[in-house]
């Protein structure tokens, strides 16, 4: 059988400030560095399949808006989510 989670060696250079966080951060969990950083990137990885999806519904409630007004603003929060505020 082949395990499930395989693990690959990646070696990353981190900003000092963000490795300090890391460690803070990890040392507050009882988790080491290794580990807190794993949480980390999982999290962000959720955390962007969130907003790719919640842009996905914004822009089908765009293509199906009839009112102009809704049209227009869902199209200004379509631009506030690509382009920033």
């Amino acid at each position: 059988m082949k395990p499930l989670n395989k693990t690959i060696r990646q070696s990353v250079s981190l900003p000092a400030n963000v490795a300090a966080q890391v460690r803070s951060l990890a040392k507050i969990r009882k988790l080491s560095s290794n580990r807190m950083l794993v949480e980390l990137i999982e999290n962000g990885i959720e955390a962007e399949k969130r907003k790719q999806q919640e842009f996905f519904k914004l822009a089908e409630r765009f293509r199906n808006a009839t009112d102009p007004e809704e049209a227009k603003r869902l199209g200004d929060e379509l631009g506030r989510m690509v382009f920033g505020d």
